[in-house]
Parts: C-alpha cells; sequence; structure tokens
C-alpha cells in the first residue's frame, strides 16, 4: 500500500508508520519503505527497540536496487511531497491500495484536488487495479471544518475511510519508534476504534490485534 499526499505535513509518516505497526502486531513480516526525501520514517525505524514486533526497511545491497527483505508479506510505502509524473506512475505500479491523509484546511484541500485528479488519470487506478481512500488527519469528525473536508472529497468521488483526531499519544510513540498498536489498550481503545475502517477497507479481520494487545 502507498501512503500519499502532494503537500508536507499532511500526516504520511504517521499514518504508514502505524499502519506497519499494525501488520508487525498480527503477526505479518512487513516492510516499511520510506521513498520520501526526508527519510523520516526511516529514521523512525532506526529508533524502534529490537524487543517490538519487527518492522523491516528496504534491502539495501551494493550496485543493485533496493528490494523487499525476503519473505515479505506486507509492503508499505510511506512517500514525499510533491509526488507526480513517472515517479508516482512507477510507485502505484507496485500497489494495491492508496490511502491519502488530509487535514481539513483549505491549503490541504486546494492541493489534493489536483492530486485527486492525477490519480483517477493513471491506467491502474481507472481500470479498478488499484484502490484510493482518504483518511482525516487531526481532526474532529463533528466540526463544521470535517464537514467541509467531507463535502470537498463527496465532489472528487474518494471515500473517507476515517477521522483521526488530534492527540499526543502518536507523538509520543513515535519518538521511541513505537506506534498506537504497541501502546496499552487503556490508553489507546478509542484511537483503536478509529482505525477499525481503515484497517477493515484493507482487508483486516474485525478481531485483529488492537483488541488483543
Amino acid at each position: 500500500m502507498l501512503v500519499a499526499n502532494p503537500k508536507g505535513g499532511s500526516g504520511k509518516s504517521t499514518l504508514a508508520t502505524n499502519l506497519a505497526g499494525y501488520f508487525a502486531c498480527s503477526g505479518r513480516n512487513v516492510m516499511l519503505g520510506d521513498v520520501d526525501r526526508q527519510q523520516s520514517s526511516l529514521r523512525w525505524l532506526q529508533e524502534r527497540s529490537p524487543a517490538l514486533p519487527a518492522i523491516q526497511g528496504w534491502e539495501v545491497s551494493a550496485g543493485t536496487p533496493a528490494k523487499p527483505p525476503k519473505g515479505t508479506e506486507v509492503i508499505v510505502l510511506d512517500s514525499g511531497a510533491g509526488l507526480h509524473g513517472k515517479k508516482m506512475a512507477s510507485l502505484i505500479a507496485r500497489v494495491e491500495r492508496i490511502i491519502i491523509p488530509i487535514q481539513p484546511s483549505p491549503f490541504d484541500m486546494w492541493a489534493s484536488g489536483e492530486f485527486f485528479e492525477q490519480l483517477l488519470a493513471e491506467k491502474a487506478v481507472r481500470k479498478s487495479k488499484v484502490f484510493m481512500a482518504v483518511v482525516g488527519m487531526r481532526v474532529d469528525p463533528r466540526t463544521r471544518s470535517a464537514k467541509e473536508l467531507e463535502r470537498f472529497l463527496a465532489e472528487h468521488d474518494v471515500p473517507v475511510l476515517s477521522w483521526l483526531r488530534d492527540t499526543q499519544l502518536y507523538v509520543q510513540a513515535a519518538a521511541t519508534g513505537m506506534t498506537l498498536f504497541d501502546l496499552p489498550p487503556s490508553r489507546t481503545q478509542k484511537d483503536r476504534d478509529a482505525w477499525k475502517p481503515i484497517l477493515q477497507w484493507l482487508g483486516e479481520p474485525q478481531d485483529g490485534c488492537w483488541f488483543d494487545k
């Protein structure tokens, strides 16, 4: 799956690292690939304790292209800002799902409108070989700004999977290479519940690791 948005600061790395954390928690061999120039996800991966469920990065050998480690079952790609053109087409050709994090601000909506059109023009998306959806980031779905974002997305016929609230849990977890799914349910159940529609869209069972830990 590809986590993408042309605008910086939209929440791509937060979404990508927590997706990887979920799949690691559920026992899958997962690779988190960072195709962003800033390499935020790679830096996060370096902070992750070996005692936590394993998340691997690219396997890199001198003189050969980076590739997933042998045995990888799930790949989460964290893309950079300004994704377009041949690089975007190349990434889309490698994935099955595209998740677009958006904050409910006019700037994010303006930046995303053209991006949606570019994605929808890609052959794999047009032929329903790759599916795309949006996750609202740092937002209360009851607010006026959330409703405006919902209306904006309806114009582009892009589904909104869920709304992830603005909480320090993500920031605190990220500082030590952790995710929401590495923290105790007593602290995170409300936020894990918000992830259910995202994970179900990805084909995950409803009794996944957000209840088991």
